[in-house]
């Protein structure tokens, strides 16, 4: 088996320190091995520490090493319920003299987490304002237990370089910072504004500007709504007009100066943009909100993992490449799930399987389940580039049965897909107003295990 025997500890290097690199790193501790998290910025958060200066990064976002990890602009608020994405052990309550809502803004996610951090002692664990350069094997070619990896890091704002050496190497750096670009004809001839959402912040820059927003997303529905109120005209470019919600149907008829319109067919120096069927406009700024790529600048696995069309792989159950496991891992890939409890079974997981607690299937049966796995998406007719949305209850809970986590509680379920309906019927207003059948699950919540556990009550 690929599962290391007889050594329960490891010196682990954990990359950020955001929601997915926090837990790990408890689960680590809790499991007995010795980790340090390496984390870029000056505080704990990953995407919710906020940064609202982004002058020095690239607008399209094309650096290699990005200056700005978090995508987070000023008004947004999370699209799930608190209720629901709390850690297993750590309920997401609201606190006296803080923001309350149920959807609350980005700053009360990242205060939780400093509150996680806090309660569970983790600090003393990060090293800040350290960038991770490169990661690679020492003695390529000697595969099984004894691959260790060699990680170069340095100061944020020095030019100190250390060189470590780690028995495992667990990748936790999120999956909403890398700019992801449609391919436009004219697009680098177009000489106007272009951005992409990963650098938005505020929607003063674009008063009485016409502005198209390419791509009708959760965050082009939300920028589009926001700089409606200042813009001359905004024009929300979208993949297909076929599926328009009923919610975003209600925010474009109230609004007179907002338009929905067909992708891009080319742009034109003079500031054109034409659409495909045909009609043009003159835009000033274009803001693409066309989601992210995952990217790891710093790994050199020699080639064994990489990302294709935004596909992250070979890896066994999006966490681990077979022919590296278990020293490297990946926390954090998998998207539309809820991410904390998932990122907490996966870091469980990883702990007890370094710890040598569990083992994982031999390399031919990892590789083979991958291999089914790409199979069963092909078959459903689900892009490459979606390969890591799951969207599934009962993968979250086969999955969590790896290292007998706790299953998803029913209520949990129930009110992040209520969000999700009422999110679709009323755009504007679901983060605030909900039906009764809402409240009787959140009694079920508020009276749970979950929410009773530590005896606070929200």
């Amino acid at each position: 088996m690929v599962s290391e025997q007889g050594q329960s500890t490891k010196n682990v290097c954990v990359i950020g320190a955001g929601p997915s690199g926090l837990v790990a790193a408890r689960e680590l501790r809790k499991e007995g091995h010795t980790a340090v998290v390496l984390e870029q910025n000056h505080d704990i958060g990953g995407q919710w520490l906020y940064e609202p200066n982004v002058e020095k990064e690239d607008p399209l976002g094309k650096n290699k090493f990005l200056d700005v990890h978090s995508s987070v602009y000023d008004s947004l608020r999370i699209v799930s319920p608190r209720e629901i994405m709390g850690f297993t052990d750590f309920p997401f309550v609201s606190k006296k003299n803080r923001d309350t809502r149920r959807f609350p803004g980005h700053k009360e996610l990242w205060l939780y987490l400093k509150d996680f951090c806090e309660y569970f002692g983790l600090k003393e664990m990060i090293r800040f304002n350290t960038r991770v350069e490169y990661v690679g094997m020492l003695d390529y070619g000697v595969f099984g237990k004894d691959l260790k990896w060699v990680v170069n890091s340095k100061e944020k704002k020095g030019e100190k370089r250390v060189e470590e050496v780690f028995d495992a190497v667990i990748v936790a750096t999120g999956h909403y910072s890398q700019p992801r670009l449609p391919s436009i004809k004219g697009m680098d001839a177009w000489k106007r504004k272009q951005i992409h959402s990963h650098v938005y912040r505020v929607p003063e820059p674009f008063r009485n500007e016409v502005v198209v927003i390419v791509g009708n997303s959760l965050s082009g529905q939300d920028i589009s709504m926001e700089i409606v109120k200042v813009a001359k005209e905004v024009y929300l470019s979208a993949k297909s007009l076929e599926v328009i919600t009923e919610g975003l149907s209600k925010v474009i008829s109230k609004h007179r100066n907002l338009h929905l319109y067909p992708q891009i067919q080319s742009l034109h120096e003079d500031g054109r943009v034409e659409f495909e069927d045909g009609s043009c406009v003159i835009a000033d700024t274009i803001i693409y909100c066309t989601g992210y790529s995952y990217a790891f600048p710093f790994l050199d696995t020699k080639g064994i993992v990489g990302v294709d069309d935004n596909r992250v792989g070979p890896l066994f159950e999006h966490t681990f490449p077979p022919s590296l496991a278990p020293s490297l891992s990946f926390i954090g890939i998998p998207r539309k799930l809820i991410g904390f409890p998932f990122f907490e079974s996966q870091a469980k997981w990883i702990a007890q399987v370094l710890s040598g607690k569990r083992e994982l299937p031999s390399y031919d049966d990892m590789m083979l389940s991958i291999k089914e796995f790409y199979r069963s998406r092909e078959l459903a007719g689900i892009p490459v580039s979606d390969t890591h949305d799951i969207a599934n209850f009962e993968y979250c809970d086969k999955y969590a049965d790896y290292s007998e986590s706790p299953h998803l509680e029913e209520w949990r379920k129930q009110l992040c897909l209520s969000a999700i309906v009422n999110s679709f019927t009323n755009l504007e207003t679901y983060r605030d107003s909900w039906d009764d059948g809402d409240d009787e699950l959140l009694q079920q919540a508020l009276q749970s295990p979950h929410f009773t556990q530590l005896g606070v009550q929200p």
